[in-house]
């Protein structure tokens, strides 16, 4: 927006310049002004009339605008060279040095002292950009766990898995006790009772030869 207006103020200063008739008519170029006026750190109400004083002579005046804009404002020169501001009854904060063809681009501040009535409202000024994203919430307590589902129907039988490799063989198991000495047999009685099995068995292999040549 300042831009726009100092390409403005540059336009009139080029036409003061190329305009021989403007430059006779006028022989001191004037002071020119543009910026934002405010009230009570308000923009000036529009229409707001801002005079320009120089040793206690008014050299020129203009109106505000919409959203506190004024200018151009064109200075002429006087007994002195401080400028000050009146914006309708109240006196800027803010003075400037006249200069001969000069351009300045200034804001101007006012501020209503004292108990007395204050002025109209300035207009709303444009809303401001939307602030930051605030931090998260603390999370929640857990819920209480849901019942149960109810039981699903049985899938079918898989197939039977491969069967497992042999196991080692165990080890040996422990040698039993040693049973008890049988007793000891006599020995002219064994002897004895050897012969008599020995005569038995020649006995009936005799008969038994005897039987085949009989027959």
């Amino acid at each position: 927006m300042i831009k726009v207006r100092i390409l403005a103020l540059l336009s009139v200063l080029a036409l003061l310049l190329t305009l021989p008739a403007i430059a006779s008519a006028q022989s001191v170029p004037p002071h020119i002004f543009i910026g934002n006026a405010t009230v009570n750190g308000l923009n000036a109400p529009s229409g707001t009339v801002i005079t320009a004083m120089i040793g206690g002579d008014a050299k020129g005046s203009v109106n505000v605008g919409s959203n506190g804009a004024y200018g151009p404002l064109h200075v002429a020169s006087g007994s002195g060279s401080e400028i000050t501001f009146v914006l309708d009854s109240l006196t800027a904060s803010e003075t400037a040095i006249w200069e001969q063809g000069g351009a300045s681009v200034l804001a101007l501040n006012a501020s209503v002292s004292g108990g007395g009535e204050g002025g109209a409202a300035g207009s709303t000024g444009s809303a401001g950009k939307a602030g930051a994203n605030g931090k998260d919430g603390a999370d929640g307590s857990n819920g209480k766990d849901g019942a149960d589902g109810k039981n699903g129907a049985n899938g079918t039988n898989g197939k039977a898995g491969a069967d497992g490799s042999n196991g080692k063989d165990g080890a040996d198991g422990k040698k039993g006790a040693v049973g008890p000495v049988g007793p000891a047999g006599g020995g002219a009685v064994a002897i004895f009772a050897l012969v008599l099995a020995i005569v038995a068995l020649i006995g009936v292999g005799a008969v038994y030869f005897l039987g085949k040549q009989n027959a």
